[in-house]
């Protein structure tokens, strides 16, 4: 029986706290990987414990039937890997070498799911400190996570979506204070929740992120799916990732989230493509979704030119901005009756020349481009200024574009603002209703866009002029004559006390 007592709050709030080991020790864009890689270690352990208990109350006189039912669980937990056994050593020197192990023993006994997830993490990294200050800190992490606030055991806890809920607010509470780094492996929860409503994914796609981060985006487009058609895995998500610590963390989230119809590759999705058909061709997806990094520099300019999947057909964007690059990609994998895509860029991409301008206004023509969305500034953690969503279809149904201007609906954080969800519900029914909105929205027609020179900012489309009350002149000048009297008044009244005070003239 599941505890009622145990909220995801409270979850959140035991993980958060198992980082103060490392506070002031290690700098967060370094333990962040230890405390979620721990978190999803002992999951493991806790899932596996709960199974075997359970089946031992079932089968207690049949020892190999137990290990049997064991090899058919999701994954496999060897004993030495088990967070318990970690726990039990954990004043013997060498906890950094025993962790270690440890995953290189998930890693084996589950290839096909956790292949290479910890290649990229090492608990006896030098990062830690030395010998004995690493062992320490170890310890006291293994205690942390011992605690009984975080006995993650489903018999406890219930449902899988808070576990993966945990991870998700670690790797937010992370991004908070990670500054530019962290945008390299999270968008804010509530700009995935929008993409997503807004290219509501259905049963039976395919749903890909070219640059997927820590794979947030994805999984909430798979939970449109799963909240639709009451828990549907009637879907696949696809993703690539360039950093290799960020790929395992997406891999882990997955894992942690209970989907296993996944394919999430590592590596440079513009240098070197891996999402590959069997004829070794870009494969095509219903929904594409990406907030890529912006105005990536080195971006693979060099060999674009003779791309051999023609991604580049009209036109290399500039040497030192790749975000044309990650749209042709993004564009080039649609599939050609029901692909749709969104795309988050800086407001550059609206309106720079150039290479960019060329490929602008051809993407315009070919009619794929639905929609401009404006969003308010300070939403992404690692830099304050605002965003804009494109909406690409594939199954436009007329050859106009809709503008919306979200800029100035938010709410207000201290560092960070974010989407509230009336303003999320506005931007969505307005993309829907595809019609124009009092300083708000607007749909353009071909001719508006072509006569604007394809540019696509937005403050020509849709105006937000607020027009100033009239002046009143007359009472404006009575007002000014009523205050110079006062004015006179008070000059003379302090003259009267000057005075009296003998500083009089």
């Amino acid at each position: 029986m599941s505890d009622t007592n145990v909220s995801q709050d409270k979850i959140n709030r035991a993980v958060w706290r198992a980082c103060d080991t490392f506070r002031g020790t290690v700098d967060p864009s370094i333990y962040k990987d230890y405390v979620l890689t721990m978190l999803f270690v002992k999951y493991l352990s806790d899932v596996w414990q709960d199974h075997w208990e359970e089946y031992q109350r079932e089968h207690g006189d049949h020892p190999d039937l137990i290990r049997e039912l064991m090899q058919n669980e999701r994954f496999v937990l060897p004993p030495e890997a088990n967070f318990y056994s970690l726990y039990e050593r954990r004043h013997e020197p060498g906890n950094g070498e025993r962790i270690d192990k440890a995953l290189h023993a998930i890693e084996e006994t589950n290839i096909q799911k956790l292949s290479d997830v910890f290649q990229d993490i090492s608990f006896n990294s030098n990062k830690l400190g030395d010998e004995k200050q690493k062992n320490e800190i170890l310890k006291d992490l293994l205690e942390d996570f011992h605690k009984p606030e975080l006995n993650l055991r489903p018999s406890r806890i219930g449902r899988l979506d808070i576990i993966g809920n945990a991870y998700e607010f670690l790797i937010a509470e992370f991004a908070s204070t990670s500054g530019k780094k962290a945008g390299e492996f999270y968008t804010p929860a509530e700009v995935s929740e929008l993409i997503a409503e807004l290219l509501a994914p259905k049963e039976g796609d395919e749903i890909c992120d070219p640059a997927c981060g820590s794979g947030s985006l994805l999984l909430k487009c798979a939970n449109q799916i799963r909240n639709v058609h009451n828990g549907s895995k009637r879907f696949a998500l696809y993703g690539q990732e360039a950093i290799g610590s960020t790929w395992a963390l997406a891999k882990m989230n997955m894992f942690l989230h209970g989907v296993d119809n996944h394919r999430i590759e590592w590596g440079d999705t513009l240098r070197n493509p891996k999402l590959l058909d069997d004829k070794g061709r870009l494969k095509l997806f219903d929904v594409v979704a990406a907030n890529p990094p912006f105005s990536l520099d080195k971006w693979g300019h060099d060999g674009a030119g003779d791309d051999p999947y023609g991604r580049f057909r009209r036109g290399v964007p500039p040497k030192t901005k790749g975000d044309y690059a990650f749209i042709s990609h993004m564009v080039e994998t649609l599939k050609p009756k029901t692909g749709r895509m969104a795309v988050v860029v800086p407001h550059g991409v609206l309106f720079r020349g150039s290479s960019e301008g060329k490929i602008r206004k051809q993407l315009i023509e070919e009619n794929l481009l639905d929609a401009v969305i404006g969003l308010p500034e300070k939403l992404f953690f690692g830099t304050g200024i605002p965003a804009a969503i494109l909406v690409f279809r594939q199954d436009k149904t007329d050859d106009d574009v809709l503008f919306i201007d979200a800029s100035r609906e938010f709410q207000p954080g201290k560092n960070q603002n974010s989407l509230a969800g009336e303003n999320i519900r506005k931007i969505v029914e307005s993309y829907s209703n595809r019609a124009g909105v009092d300083k708000y929205a607007h749909l353009a027609t071909p001719e508006e866009i072509a006569e604007n020179d394809f540019n696509l900012n937005i403050p020509r489309y849709v105006d937000t002029f607020e027009e100033e009350e009239e002046i009143d002149l007359i009472a404006v000048r009575a007002e000014r004559q009523r205050l110079k009297e006062k004015l006179a008044g008070l000059e003379q009244e302090m003259e009267n006390y000057l005075m009296e005070l003998g500083y009089g003239s």
